[in-house]
């Protein structure tokens, strides 16, 4: 089993630097740009399935992906929504601004959530980190124990710090939920799994000029590359 996963495309919400989590976000048109420039770079992955965020952002950036795949192979790939991909849920801070020239957030500790995010609680009526982990480890034990996939090319579209939580378990250092920085817009990472197990072949791989993204998130491990 070969696994893409990618993070979705840039937002309005993404450049304003307010938080998205559950709200129903779509693309703009960069973001749209970016999943097509990402989707001519993997054109030549002979994709079996796509398993996406039932989010528009995400699942429009899936379709961008694919649709270069589908035109090189003449096949369509089958498309599924799983609700565990969703991004974290922030409740009723899900708008707010998160930057320090637009912070709204009724928290004083939320930089926890850069720095320590596996300790960090959340809304009152989101989730935490913590229990993004464990619904992503659930979708993620019955993924790869399925007999059907474990001979297939794989899409999955999700989010930021999903992303990050579906992969955690991957990491040298788990505790270092975000991996010295949040994933850009269309960031790829692909996974090969062979009998249970699985192995990062890929990591953070962009396919667009940087300068082609916003990039509103400091990195939270200056010591390490973003």
């Amino acid at each position: 089993m070969l696994l893409y996963i990618i993070r979705h495309g840039e937002t309005d919400w993404n450049t304003a630097g307010r938080l998205q989590g559950g709200a129903d976000i779509p693309l703009n048109e960069n973001g749209r740009n970016l999943a097509r420039v990402t989707g001519e770079a993997l054109r030549r992955v002979p994709f079996d399935l796509m398993i996406t965020s039932p989010l528009k952002r995400a699942r429009e950036t899936g379709e961008l992906v694919i649709a270069p795949s589908e035109k090189h192979f003449g096949r369509k790939i089958p498309v599924t929504e799983d609700e565990r991909l969703k991004e974290l849920s922030w409740g009723s801070w899900e708008g707010l601004g998160c930057l320090e020239e637009n912070f709204a957030i009724p928290d004083k500790n939320f930089n926890l959530f850069y720095t320590d995010a596996l300790h960090f609680e959340g809304a009152p009526d989101g989730e935490s980190v913590a229990d993004l982990c464990d619904r992503t480890a659930e979708f993620w034990q019955e993924l790869i124990h399925k007999p059907e996939y474990q001979d297939k090319i794989i899409l999955i579209s999700t989010h930021g710090c999903a992303m990050r939580a579906l992969m955690n378990p991957l990491y040298d250092d788990p505790a270092d939920f975000w991996q010295g920085h949040v994933p850009f817009n269309c960031t790829v990472n692909v996974v090969e799994v062979k009998d249970g197990s699985a192995q990062i072949v890929l990591g953070d791989k962009i396919y667009y000029d940087r300068s082609l993204c916003v990039d509103n998130y400091k990195a939270v491990q200056p010591d390490k590359k973003a």
